[in-house]
């Protein structure tokens, strides 16, 4: 009965007492996790009967029942609770990984009426009619219902076991690895229990290893608990600390029961009670600790989702822009043409006023103009479409280009344009179309952004590249200006007020067009009505992936 006399009766009560508190825990903890989940609820249903079936196996084995009447009685007992194990269990795995279960109503009638009727002959002689001593030790004699309580209880586990394997390899991803731990736990488990409690007295006459059956089922049944809450809400982090807080004061209660003197029950007491109140410190500390981690991962997940989102609709917005820009391109330069028909007398020499307006006209078709190829120049960039042409060319004669361009302007507004050649710069590598825009908006936003002073043009030589500076005695900035300046459709709070008009898109797309010579450029300014410089530096040989 106690494999030879190793375990004693009172190491058997503790073992019991350990599993029996152990069980309850486990099952409480994963039903609470999620009260409305048939996974945990079936789970907890089976820490019931495990708890049910420790008290009534250790009473099966206690001295004091062991009359034939009594014993007969309780191994009786002990043959109804496990009764339960089977269905429960299949009706387990039907439910894995969700909260309904997923078994054809069909088959619910057959499966709790086979558990019904294997619980209620276990309870008669139909299952164990007796008791024989073959070896001087109390065997059940099995009667004709054994084959329906085989059913129930093995018979549904092998086919718990079946429907899972067959699962596991349907499944992916986190599933099957639910599916995985789930089968273990239960293979071992279930497999140990019925060995345990049934295969021994029914083939092998002996009754010795039934007290394994309740400790084997708790520790393992661990596997099943993790694998039901390793992948769902429960954190196993916070299982895992209050599980060794409760195994650690289980232990040094049973010091206490045993204790051999005084001293020693006054030392173990006060050892409790410091292991109670740091184990509910350390436990509320991992909780806390647990719950930041799931804020954080559930903060970090949000963003994820809200950036591919703003992203998605970045692209929708590229894209319509496109379309858009692509369809009002063609109709402003028909009206260019038009507009210069008229100016050159193709429909008859207009007037003096007529010339004024159409003078108008072509101005405001030309601002429209430059916003559309503004919105073209973005979306070629976002699509990875814009095509970039890198040779040698002159940076002073581009400068000097852009400066006579731009000059009559720059006087209309009394501003002079300083701007003196470097002759230490020669030829460099570079897209010279992609650089002019740049440096034709960096010069033109100076004039636009000017009511008096001077524009001051310089190229230097600096760190392996070359560097263009436009500064300005202008409206200036402030810092926040100074960090969003490249940002697109940012318009600076140093213009709000006045009227000059314009879009944020303009150094947006010169930012790209450096960036991708692998270059840089920048804003600096020391405050409002304090000017402000506009530059860049790129390489002399910059990457040509593009």
């Amino acid at each position: 009965m106690q494999l030879a006399g190793l375990i004693t009766p009172e190491v058997e009560l503790f073992l019991g007492f350990v599993a029996f508190l152990l069980s309850t825990y486990i099952g409480y903890s994963v039903y609470t996790q999620n009260r409305k989940s048939w996974t945990n609820k079936l789970f907890a249903l089976i820490a019931f009967f495990i708890d049910l079936y420790i008290v009534v196996n250790y009473l099966s084995l206690h001295p004091f029942t062991q009359t034939p009447d009594s014993q007969l009685f309780w191994i009786r007992v002990v043959m109804f609770t496990t009764s339960f194990f089977g269905p429960l269990l299949f009706l387990l795995v039907h439910t894995i990984p969700g909260e309904y279960i997923t078994l054809r109503k069909k088959y619910l009638i057959p499966i709790l009426s086979l558990m019904i009727l294997s619980a209620f002959c276990s309870l008669t002689p139909a299952v164990f009619k007796g008791i024989e001593y073959p070896n001087g030790e109390p065997v059940p004699v099995p009667g004709p219902g054994m084959l329906v309580f085989l059913l129930a209880f093995p018979g549904l586990c092998l086919a718990s076991v079946a429907y899972l394997v067959y699962r596991f390899r349907k499944s992916q991803s986190i599933v099957r690895k639910q599916l995985k731990l789930f089968l273990a736990g239960i293979l071992v488990t279930f497999s140990v229990m019925p060995l345990a409690t049934v295969i021994l007295v029914v083939f092998f006459k002996t009754s010795a290893g039934v007290f394994i059956g309740p400790l084997i089922s708790v520790v393992l049944m661990s596997f099943i608990a993790y694998a039901i809450v390793r992948y769902g809400i429960f954190n196993t982090k916070v299982f895992a600390t209050k599980v060794l807080v409760i195994v650690i004061v289980i232990i040094i209660i049973s010091r206490i029961f045993f204790a051999p003197s005084l001293t020693y029950l006054l030392v173990d007491v006060a050892v409790l009670a410091s292991i109670i109140v740091f184990g509910y410190l350390l436990v509320k500390s991992v909780k806390a600790e647990v719950f930041q981690r799931e804020k954080l991962g559930e903060l970090a997940h949000s963003l994820e989702k809200a950036n591919l989102r703003l992203t998605q609709l970045d692209q929708q917005k590229t894209e319509f822009l496109s379309i858009a820009s692509h369809q009002l391109r063609t109709p402003l330069s028909i009206l260019k043409g038009y507009i210069e028909l008229i100016q050159d007398s193709a429909y008859g020499k207009p007037s003096k006023k007529l010339q004024s307006v159409l003078l108008d006209m072509d101005e405001s078709n030309e601002r429209l103009v430059k916003l559309v190829d503004e919105f073209l120049d973005i979306t070629r960039i976002e699509q990875g479409r814009t095509k970039f042409v890198f040779k040698n060319y002159k940076i002073n004669e581009l400068i000097s280009g852009v400066v006579k361009e731009l000059h009559q302007r720059a006087e209309d507004r009394g501003i002079s344009i300083a701007w003196k050649k470097n002759s230490e710069i020669a030829d460099v590598c570079m897209d010279e179309e992609k650089v002019r825009h740049v440096i034709f908006n960096y010069i033109d936003n100076a004039i636009k952004y000017s009511n008096k002073g001077s524009i001051k043009v310089s190229v230097e030589r600096e760190d392996g590249g070359i560097t263009v500076r436009v500064k300005d005695n202008g409206f200036g900035f402030n810092s926040v200006d100074q960090a969003n300046f490249f940002q697109k459709f940012y318009r600076g709070e140093n213009v709000k007020g006045t009227n000059v008009n314009g879009t944020g898109l303009g150094i947006y797309v010169c930012r790209k067009f450096i960036e991708a010579h692998n270059g840089h450029v920048w804003a600096h300014s020391e405050g409002l009505d304090k000017g402000s410089e506009f530059g860049f530096w790129i390489p002399d040989q910059p990457d040509k992936k593009n």
